[in-house]
């Protein structure tokens, strides 16, 4: 997993831990939604709520490749995780390098590993400077970003993960030209995952699988700010987490809900939700000032070059979230109640 853990990029590391068939070989870190050490911490106390040390978390890059670092605080919270408050965690982070992770994990394990980036793309892009055989070495590699025929959400045209390293997108899509079609990326875009909308009614059912004692209910008509009573750890940090994403999406008229676009993206990877997805050439827009970070696909071959991904054009969002609520609750059903605080 790369990621830049963020409030969805949480729940796709909780809903992989409750994965039985699911191995997370390591973790690395990138800025994008906050710093990216904040992400690394994020990411090592989430795992130890979940009963889950050991498993490595690596920072990679601070900045983007080209332009500066822009975060997103006001969308994902001080620290990332919203409403929740998440302690110090009490392993460190790994002293290697994310890129080092990638290059040396991917080499030693050739064809059995899986990636999903779920942030931007910088740490992946170093790393395919250093072995350009990575599309080759992986498994496969599961994309969230990018917008086709579709708003940004964070300009008209980009979304947000490609417009914060809109070069690093771009020479991960180049590296990717010319693979055969079972290796080239899925990528999961807003035109799929924004259909992925968590609603109150979602993190009741969440709770509910999960066995807590009283309704979790996170509701429009409730001051903001308000923090989860559930004894369950789990359920009242992604609780906590997720009103505050709810509310951020009713301040731009979205509706009272939370876009979980990581959640869907670590659900594809693990093939445990259903996809179709079409060939296409993709390019990223880095010279323009009004269009920089817009993804472009050609679908038709009228650039004449060979695709070099597979976009997602259609999913199931209520398949979706019985798989995220059923299995998120068996993990949260089996850690010890305790106190009401993340």
């Amino acid at each position: 997993m790369d990621v830049d853990t963020g409030i969805d990029d949480a729940l796709a590391l909780v809903y992989l831990l409750s994965r039985p068939e699911v191995t997370i070989q390591a973790i690395t870190c990138t800025a994008g939604n906050v710093g990216a050490r904040q992400v690394a911490l994020n990411n090592l106390a989430l795992l130890e709520l979940c009963g889950r040390q050991g498993i490595e978390v690596a920072v990679g890059a601070e900045v983007p490749l080209q332009i500066p670092l822009v975060t997103t605080e006001e969308t994902h919270g001080p620290q990332g995780i919203g409403h929740a408050e998440l302690p110090l965690p009490q392993q460190a982070i790994s002293p290697r390098h994310a890129v080092d992770v990638w290059v040396e994990e991917v080499r030693a394990r050739p064809g059995e590993i899986t990636g999903l980036i779920t942030g931007p793309l910088t740490n992946f892009a170093l790393a395919l400077r250093r072995e350009p055989e990575l599309p080759r070495l992986l498994k496969g590699l599961v994309i969230m970003g990018g917008c086709f025929n579709y708003q940004g959400n964070t300009t008209p045209t980009a979304e947000w993960n490609v417009s914060v390293d809109p070069h690093a997108a771009k020479e991960v899509f180049a590296a990717y030209r010319g693979l055969p079609e079972e290796q080239l990326p899925l990528v999961c875009a807003l035109e799929t995952t924004e259909r992925i909308e968590m609603r109150p009614a979602h993190l009741r059912a969440l709770a509910e699988a999960a066995g807590a004692e009283d309704p979790e209910l996170v509701l429009p008509d409730q001051p903001e700010g308000l923090r989860s009573g559930s004894s369950n750890p789990l359920v009242a940090c992604l609780s906590d987490a997720i009103r505050f994403y709810m509310e951020f999406h009713r301040l731009y008229d979205q509706g009272y809900v939370a876009h979980m676009h990581d959640a869907f993206a670590a659900a594809a990877a693990a093939g445990r939700t259903s996809v179709t997805a079409r060939l296409a050439t993709v390019d990223v827009e880095t010279d323009s000032p009004l269009l920089i970070g817009t993804t472009v696909a050609d679908y038709r071959g009228l650039w004449g070059l060979p695709p070099n991904a597979r976009i997602v054009t259609g999913n199931d969002p209520d398949q979706c979230f019985e798989e995220l609520i059923s299995s998120v609750g068996a993990l949260a059903a089996g850690l010890r109640t305790g106190p009401a605080r993340c």
